[in-house]
């Protein structure tokens, strides 16, 4: 695919087109001499959808670790030795203390996640609990629940407590699923996502990259979250957690990841497109320019690693000319000048370079 047709690709699904799998895997494979003209035409799509927004989440993990399937990716899973925080149900309180960090931080949404299969009735109690507090509290608050497979009349009750959006991930193709984990399956997983839609909670649901799929893997599982009409999409990238089946796997680089979130706003063209955990670690110089196709990240930290500065993401998207969707009069005020500091080593010094 040549410069002009990523732009004429746009076009097309401007006026009512769609990208096919063949379209999604050239974007894919676009060279590093492409990246800017892929990332131009994507961006019309998410400038025509969600102009300069950005919804900006944040994660409370309320139960870490403990967790008894063998998701060979993550670092709470049963078998994993990754040196990571194990804890049990965080209280209501703890919960608002921390959700209102991330509020106070410039959040809009707050992801309220537990480890585990999925929750027991008295696991949804306590999540009721913490919604109606937050409700409360915090007026125009979103909630997402993150929970693990639903059982009956669970996502009912979430919804009725106020919970506005659930998420469960497919995580990657069902074609590469079997693979990555086998204490339940992939329908186990679109199951979930099911019930959160009947129950009329908005769906969300992503898929990791780097779990060693093939590029027409990640493509299908695309066209997957397309086919479930998912509200938001968040696009993780694997972080290989020492202690892990995964320690050690390092298949991405920064402009992978670009193309691989371009190729997510082709193909989910109104879709939330979230930047989500491993984009410190992976995209790194990359990240604003992954906010040209994207429209949504995490703020601060993830479950059970810590993310960039939260003030150094509010700067990237204040820098970038976006603003925070429910909170677009943030940036009103000046950003803050900071003075030049005075250079005192190298040359002219005793003290070793900054080289």
């Amino acid at each position: 695919m040549t410069t002009t047709s990523f732009d004429e690709l746009a076009t097309r699904i401007l006026h009512g087109g769609a990208a096919t799998e063949a379209d999604a895997l050239a974007v894919l494979r676009a060279s590093d001499d492409d990246l800017m003209s892929v990332v131009a035409a994507a961006g019309r799509l998410r400038r025509a959808h969600f102009g300069n927004t950005v919804k900006v989440n944040y994660l409370v993990n309320l139960k870490s670790g403990l967790c008894p399937e063998n998701c060979n990716y993550c670092s709470q899973a049963l078998g994993s030795e990754a040196p990571i925080l194990k804890y049990s149900w965080l209280s209501k309180d703890e919960t608002l203390e921390q959700a209102g960090a991330g509020l106070r931080g410039g959040a809009t949404r707050v992801c309220m996640v537990s480890s585990g299969r999925g929750p027991s009735n008295r696991d949804i109690d306590r999540v009721v609990e913490m919604t109606e507090a937050l409700k409360e509290e915090y007026d125009g608050v979103e909630v997402c629940a993150c929970l693990g497979l639903l059982k009956d009349g669970q996502a009912e009750r979430l919804k009725a407590a106020g919970v506005d959006a659930y998420n469960h991930n497919i995580n990657t193709a069902e074609s590469h699923h079997d693979n990555i984990v086998q204490t339940h399956t992939y329908d186990d997983r679109v199951d979930t996502i099911g019930r959160a839609k009947g129950a009329g909670l908005s769906p969300c649901s992503g898929l990791i990259a780097g779990l060693g799929e093939t590029d027409e893997q990640l493509v299908e599982a695309l066209f997957a979250l397309k086919a479930l009409d998912t509200d938001s999409i968040p696009v993780n990238f694997l972080m290989p957690f020492d202690g892990t089946p995964y320690q050690n796997t390092w298949e991405l680089a920064p402009i992978r990841c670009v193309l691989i979130l371009a190729m997510a706003r082709f193909v989910c063209p109104d879709k939330e497109i979230r930047i989500a955990g491993g984009r410190e670690m992976h995209l790194r110089s990359l990240q604003a320019t992954a906010l040209q196709v994207a429209n949504s990240l995490f703020l601060g930290d993830y479950l059970t690693s810590e993310g960039q500065d939260a003030q150094a993401d509010i700067a990237m998207i204040r820098d970038n000319g976006f603003v925070i969707l429910g909170a677009e009069d943030a940036f009103e005020e000046p950003a803050v000048e900071h003075d030049p500091a005075i250079r005192r080593r190298g040359a002219g010094t005793e003290v070793a370079a900054n080289a």
